[in-house]
């Protein structure tokens, strides 16, 4: 610990100082009246194989969005052994910002001239020249360390003040100050190496970049959490053991997670990312940086799809958006800062570029591969590297709309008090309080596939309620309640479910905006949410995967 105070106090004096994240919860807005809510993200608005068109990122803005979140590849911009091409994404960073969205820049890949079996080369070697791990703002680099070398120059070609900036005359406030390191390495795809050399590339590259910039913010890659390996808590381990843990903020800012598929989990895995944090007492924003379910029942996904198999991870047009509400409300109940919808347009989803087929609503198709991811929020246009005959092209799902929804209701404002409420299993209820509006919010959807009436008491005045469709106002009876008819869910045949769940996405959401109580409601048995009238049927289920026979 001493020595860790000592290390902080001469960094402090070197000026090589760490600022940790501050929480984001409000908007911009620029001229042009888009919100920007800096709540909200959409993955890959933009990319660097093709300049993006302004209709593409008017789409976005339209929507709400205030951040984008893309990778720049290692390997692409090192061609060649201490050969940098940074034109590529130097035109996107300048579109981006100039369309004023924040930019979540993961640094990923390797040079197939840095690799040591599934290792980067030199990872291991020291930051700097000296042989050591200590920053000041004079010391050089270790060039046997090409990782942080990487990591150095795409710092400082794009942080604010940076090369680009300066070539471009900004302002000393724009650049990138969001780096995320790497994506999803517990899940093998994206990281074959160990947990110990993952632990090394999130420390060597948190250094490195506060030495270049104190003001940036390092994040955690998102993790997927796919396995009961929680790669957070092994990495904080490791970081116990270390001297200088405290004095380089544990070498992050904050923390990301992706989910797909199933709502609730979106609340449950930033929950689990912050009590992991609370063990070691730590607090960190948390960003739920990927989250979306590909659709079956639109083209490029498989529309003939009618089994269990064939849908299982997968769901309607209509779920994918009743998934974004409910899943965004469930994480920010959880505390998490922002929240990103994958993706923006379907580009080529999972599959290789340049996969395209005809639409068509049978598994036959000339090709070896007859069906794709449909993650987008809008269908490809005609003439898309991938996916290109739509016979809508360009138009937007109804997850659009569910975004936008998201946008009104949460992109702004306090979201105090956070409460999750279960009803005898078969509806939920999320509540935040807004205290300068004075004012509560609602979101209650059905969980089960039965027609179910829900009793909420709001109080007696009126209140304005939106819908995925429509937009209108109900008033409560004379004793402060509201009975609403909520919609039943459909079957999703998620296969990792709760065990009181029936299936992953709930019915259509309903949301309410009214005014806070005057007082606080005595919790009885006369101001709980119920059912109307109480139910006690069993509920009707789903036919499980595993009790189909898959197709040949």
């Amino acid at each position: 610990m001493k020595a860790a105070l000592s290390l902080l106090l001469t960094m402090l004096l070197l000026g090589f100082s760490i600022t940790q994240a501050q929480d984001t919860t409000t908007s911009t807005t620029n001229d042009d009246g888009y919100m920007r809510s800096l709540r909200l993200g959409i993955n890959h608005i933009s990319g660097v194989e093709e300049v993006t068109s302004p209709a593409r990122y008017q789409k976005a803005l339209e929507l709400g969005a205030g951040w984008n979140r893309w990778p720049i590849y290692w390997d692409r911009v090192e061609t060649k052994e201490g050969v940098f091409d940074w034109s590529g994404y130097d035109r996107l960073v300048t579109d981006d910002l100039a369309q004023g969205l924040g930019i979540d820049a993961i640094l990923l890949g390797r040079p197939a001239f840095y690799a040591d079996d599934n290792r980067i080369k030199g990872l291991q070697e020291p930051i700097f020249a000296d042989s050591s791990d200590t920053p000041s703002q004079s010391k050089k680099l270790n060039p046997k360390n090409h990782w942080v070398n990487f990591v150095q120059k795409a710092v400082l070609r794009y942080m604010p003040n940076g090369e680009l900036a300066r070539e471009k005359g900004w302002s000393k406030d724009k650049g990138i100050r969001i780096w995320e390191i790497w994506n999803e390495p517990d899940f093998q795809p994206f990281w074959s190496s160990s947990i110990i050399d993952y632990a090394r590339l999130l420390k060597s590259a948190y250094i490195v970049i506060k030495q270049v910039d104190p003001n940036a913010q390092v994040m955690f890659a998102g993790l997927l959490f796919g396995t009961n390996d929680n790669w957070l808590a092994r990495v904080l381990a490791i970081y116990q053991d270390d001297p200088f843990h405290e004095a380089y903020n544990w070498y992050m800012d904050m923390v990301a997670v992706h989910n797909y598929s199933y709502p609730w989990r979106s609340g449950w895995l930033v929950n689990v990312v912050d009590q992991t944090l609370i063990a070691y007492k730590l607090k960190r924003p948390i960003w739920l940086n990927e989250s979306g379910v590909p659709v079956w029942d639109d083209y490029p996904g498989p529309l003939w799809a009618n089994t269990p198999v064939e849908k299982e991870l997968r769901a309607t047009s209509q779920q994918q958006a009743d998934f974004f509400v409910q899943s965004a409300a469930y994480a920010y109940a959880e505390g998490a800062s922002v929240v990103f919808f994958h993706q923006l347009f379907d580009d080529c989803g999972n599959q290789p570029a340049g996969t395209d087929f005809t639409y068509h609503i049978t598994p036959t198709c000339p090709g070896a591969i007859c069906s794709g991811d449909a993650f987008g929020l809008f269908r490809n246009e005609v003439g898309s590297v991938c996916f290109s005959h739509h016979p809508k092209a360009g138009t937007a799902r109804p997850a659009a709309g569910a975004y936008q929804l998201v946008a009104d209701v949460f992109g702004t404002g306090e979201l105090d008090k956070p409460k999750i409420t279960v009803i005898d299993n078969r509806a939920t209820l999320i509540t935040f309080d807004r205290p300068k509006t004075n004012q509560r919010l609602y979101i209650v959807w059905n969980n089960t596939l039965d027609t179910l009436t829900v009793k909420l008491p709001v109080g007696k005045d009126a209140l304005d309620v939106r819908t995925l469709n429509a937009q209108y106002r109900l008033t409560p009876d004379k004793k402060g309640f509201l009975e609403l008819d909520l919609p039943a869910a459909d079957c999703d045949y998620f296969p990792f479910l709760q065990s009181t769940d029936i299936t992953g996405i709930g019915g259509s959401p309903i949301i309410l905006i009214g005014k806070l109580p005057d007082k606080p409601v005595t919790v009885d048995k006369t101001a709980v949410p119920t059912l109307v009238p109480p139910i006690t049927t069993p509920r009707t289920r789903c036919a499980r995967v595993d009790e189909v026979v898959k197709p040949k």
